[in-house]
């Protein structure tokens, strides 16, 4: 039986370099990098080189780059430090209907502070209409966050526009760009955004280790109270080895992002357009064009994602419905449902990501597996024998 991993929008494989780079950091520099002796002051070393090299891939400056422990620690950092800031001022945020939860149920706790929240909705390809974040800007807007990319969908996100909304009212702007990150050309300059999040694990580095971008000039409250680790703004002894590996695995995604998103796209179209053909009543999600190059994510008609995931799982093919985050949640994404799709659709729902590694004779076993298995849970399905029967047949 083949193997193929088709859920790299959840985590990548480690890098072998990456691994490489991170391995004296788990063995010989051992050092905490705030000590004063040699040994701290390697482990130090290797952090600021990693902190040039994630500035780099984004665009930014160094002293820019704060790092974290994930994506989750990042939003939340974001969304509370950004907002708490402002707190004695504003007390307004905005965010899309569509962003991870880590972003949405931040924004719930700081209502539990009197903040209030404004969802701003998107179309039926999860596609935010800036004009729409334009309206619900207030004199007590403190902050909007729109996602760069969707990890469910796929769909990008047009954040520069929002972000040149949000400059005009002097509002600040975080975007989320994990799925982002490592994938797309990402300019934190062109963006224009004051705080972005990225993470390592979606481009090749460790999981544990992310960072979040944060403009010169803009206050945010610390999340993690304590020591004076990152300028005082990120308490707790640093994961060094992590961090290293992240900044390495930033490095080869700029050197080589270009090739891979030409590979990815070929096979994200083909698996776009072949497999909706292969099998009736599957629908894609997200836009059909403005979305990540390595990204296919699909409604199946008249079955649930989990009985899907486990049968695909069966024959050596892993994929997942909805975010990583969400998955093992057994309800409809709520993106998708912000999109219009009805419960019952969302419940079908699929999501492959492919990585440079992925190969054609993957996406044909794919194609070749996928139809008997829907073929059987459908006549498993109580919706769709009601289908047949509506339909005479």
């Amino acid at each position: 039986m083949r193997n193929v991993y088709l859920d790299h929008i959840a985590a990548t494989p480690l890098h072998p370099l990456v691994l490489e780079a991170m391995l004296p950091y788990l063995k010989e520099n051992f050092g905490n990098p705030q000590s004063l002796h040699s040994a701290g002051q390697k482990a130090l070393v290797g952090i600021e080189e990693a902190r040039e090299k994630v500035a780099s891939l984004i665009h930014a400056d160094p002293a820019e780059i704060l790092f974290t422990s994930c994506a989750s620690e990042s939003n939340n950092f974001a969304v509370k430090g950004l907002a708490l800031a402002q707190r004695e001022k504003k007390n307004h945020l905005v965010l899309s209907a569509v962003e991870h939860q880590s972003v949405l149920h931040s924004a719930k706790n700081l209502e539990k502070l009197g903040f209030k929240t404004t969802l701003v909705p998107v179309d039926k390809y999860g596609l935010i209409d800036p004009e729409d974040v334009r309206k619900a800007l207030t004199k007590e807007t403190a902050l909007v966050s729109v996602m760069l990319a969707s990890s469910e969908v796929g769909t990008i996100e047009p954040v520069r526009e929002i972000a040149l909304l949000c400059r005009g009212q002097n509002v600040l702007i975080h975007t989320d760009a994990v799925a982002a990150v490592g994938s797309i050309p990402v300019d934190v300059k062109e963006l224009g955004v004051d705080v972005l999040s990225l993470a390592a694990d979606q481009f090749y580095g460790p999981k544990g280790s992310a960072a979040l971008f944060l403009r010169k000039g803009t206050r945010i409250i610390p999340f993690i109270d304590g020591g004076i680790q990152e300028g005082g703004r990120r308490a707790g002894t640093e994961n060094v080895a992590g961090i290293v590996g992240l900044g390495r695995a930033a490095e080869i995604a700029r050197e080589e992002l270009q090739k891979r998103m030409g590979k990815l796209r070929l096979l994200r179209d083909r698996l776009m357009t072949e497999l909706p053909q292969k099998v009736d009543h599957t629908f894609l999600t997200g836009h059909p064009e403005k979305r990540l190059p390595h990204h296919a994510s699909f409604a199946v008609e008249f079955i649930e994602g989990e009985g899907m995931l486990l049968f695909l799982d069966m024959k050596g093919i892993s994929v997942s419905s909805g975010s990583a985050c969400t998955s093992r949640a057994l309800k409809a994404s709520h993106v998708l449902l912000a999109m219009g799709l009805d419960h019952a659709l969302a419940q079908g729902s699929l999501v492959f990501s492919l990585i440079e590694e992925t190969s054609g004779a993957d996406i044909d076993y794919l194609l070749g597996e996928f139809p008997p298995i829907i073929d059987r849970l459908r006549k498993m399905s109580p919706l769709y024998t009601k289908y047949l029967e509506e339909k005479g047949k």
